[in-house]
């Protein structure tokens, strides 16, 4: 575990370091790696290839976690739902990143969480063992990786009182107690690609957000500042194409077809104090569930969605009515009192990407990740998911080493902790609120220490909100924050409630005018 914070070179991303890295690069000089995109996968291939002594540079067209990054369950989960198809290696793969990112990684970001499928007159005796044994599968998957039972428990069965007391609004009627399970959550997904774009910073990389790559081929690539409109021709030595479902826009030799995953957000109140994740059977199916959990800001999220999402790629997806549907007529199967529309506070989509086959079929590779080889030289890596992004980012570098004969270290991120990491009592003697804690780790003093400047900045950003002034201050200094959107929607996720965004925005607003 990471007991005390690591000390390392400047990770501040801001209006000012992006400006002179800018100019810097408009010099020239040798790239070895350019990474296009900035959600998780690219900003761990830029962390992971910078941490190997190459000179990395990172463009992302919007911003950090601007697409599928930000749209996840913010789980890490541990890989149990493959091997209900026998796909045993990337169950095995999924548990031990997860073990790497409560360890090591992230453990300021990632907390146990109970997994919970309540045990109602629905489920059949088959079914119960059917989960029964998956459970226990999933705790063999946890030793395998090495993570201990302290971190994580094992599974067991719940009585029915403790049931209730992990999700009280579960129905009573004919309720025989609970499995349980325990799985990883991120305090936030966007939050995780901050931070590993920062700690990419501190170990040298050159991160630039609102900069989009035109022209790109294996060795160059054109690269414009949506700011200004101003452009610059840059070579690099390996170019790698992490931008997700939109990587056949960067290297039209692959062809994808995305599938879309649905969130619903609701108020904490809604249900009465969730402690742990509903995990609920899909009607007629043994495999499938939609999920409820505790999110931050008080809020609870409800998904999850798999439905095919053909034709142009938007920026952001929008979730459709049966998909809404779907997730409410699941998740009441299993409450006392059933939720409505009404009670919808936000919903957001996500898209997976799906690699079309030459034959035509199409293979899911939205858990398996695949490193190709495009003709024009580009390396592009696809598919995977959040919980695996530190070895899909160690394959792509590897290959680009490969590719261009780059000298370089080995890999490091499996002991490199990110920015912030803390735990254990040095977590306990951090000088800061507990929430600023659980967001910001080893770096929560420092939100302090701007609130203690100012007192307009120990002020919450709209009424009734748990996120203070000093927090926008903090993610336009250090988190590379430019614009209201990235304020209100990636650095603290106010705007997955547009009522909340609304009342946010003047706040917004205003710490951007500081600078």
């Amino acid at each position: 575990m990471t007991d005390n914070p690591v000390t390392r070179g400047d990770s501040a991303l801001n209006a000012e370091r992006r400006a002179r890295e800018l100019r810097a690069l408009g010099d020239g000089g040798a790239i070895d790696v350019l990474v296009i995109g900035g959600g998780v996968t690219g900003a761990g291939a830029a962390l992971d290839a910078a941490a190997r002594g190459l000179r990395t540079v990172l463009v992302e067209r919007h911003d950090l976690a601007f697409g599928t990054s930000r749209w996840s369950s913010k789980l890490v989960h541990g890989g149990l739902r493959y091997l209900a198809s026998g796909r045993v290696g990337i169950a095995h793969e999924s548990a031990v990143e997860r073990g790497i990112l409560i360890g090591t990684t992230a453990p300021h970001l990632v907390r146990p969480l109970p997994q919970l499928v309540p045990l109602l007159p629905n489920i059949g005796a088959a079914q119960r063992a059917l989960i029964r044994a998956g459970f226990v599968a999933g705790d063999a998957l946890r030793r395998g990786a090495g993570t201990p039972a302290a971190v994580l428990p094992r599974s067991r069965h719940v009585a029915a009182a403790e049931a209730l007391r992990l999700a009280p609004t579960v129905r009573r009627a004919g309720l025989r107690g609970g499995l349980q399970a325990w799985d990883g959550q991120l305090v936030d997904d966007a939050r995780l690609v901050v931070a590993l774009a920062r700690t990419a910073a501190a170990e040298g990389a050159t991160v630039l957000t609102r900069v989009e790559a035109l022209d790109v081929t294996g060795d160059s690539a054109t690269l414009r500042d949506t700011l200004s409109g101003e452009t610059l021709s840059v070579r690099a030595r390996a170019v790698v194409n992490a931008t997700g479902v939109w990587a056949d826009q960067v290297d039209p030799s692959i062809e994808l077809r995305p599938s879309r995953g649905t969130h619903l957000v609701f108020s904490a109140e809604s249900f009465g104090g969730l402690s742990a994740s509903l995990t609920v059977p899909v009607p007629g199916s043994t495999s499938r569930f939609v999920f409820a959990f505790p999110a931050a800001h008080g809020r609870v999220y409800l998904g999850l969605t798999d439905e095919d999402a053909p034709g142009p790629v938007p920026d952001e997806p929008q979730p459709t009515e049966a998909e809404v549907a779907f997730l409410l007529d699941t998740i009441n199967t299993a409450l006392r009192e059933p939720l409505t529309r009404a009670d919808i506070r936000g919903r957001y989509a996500g898209l997976r990407p799906l690699l079309k086959t030459d034959d035509g079929s199409t293979a899911d590779i939205s858990r398996q990740h695949a490193v190709l080889d495009s003709p024009t030289g580009v390396i592009t890596i696809v598919g995977g998911k959040l919980t695996t992004y530190r070895q899909m980012a160690e394959d792509v570098v590897d290959a680009a080493v490969r590719h261009a004969r780059l000298d370089a270290a080995p890999c490091s991120t499996k002991r490199l902790p990110l920015v912030g990491a803390v735990s254990g009592a040095a977590r306990d003697r951090l000088a800061a609120a507990p929430l600023l804690v659980e967001r910001y780790g080893s770096e929560a003093p420092a939100i302090t220490a701007l609130a203690a400047l100012d007192p307009a900045l120990r002020e919450p950003v709209a009424s009734g909100m748990d996120v203070i002034g000093a927090e926008f201050a903090f993610a336009l200094s250090h988190e590379g924050a430019l614009h209201v959107d990235d304020l209100l929607d990636r650095r603290t996720r106010i705007g997955l409630v547009p009522e909340d965004r609304t009342a946010a925005l003047p706040a917004a607003t205003a710490a951007l005018a500081t600078i």
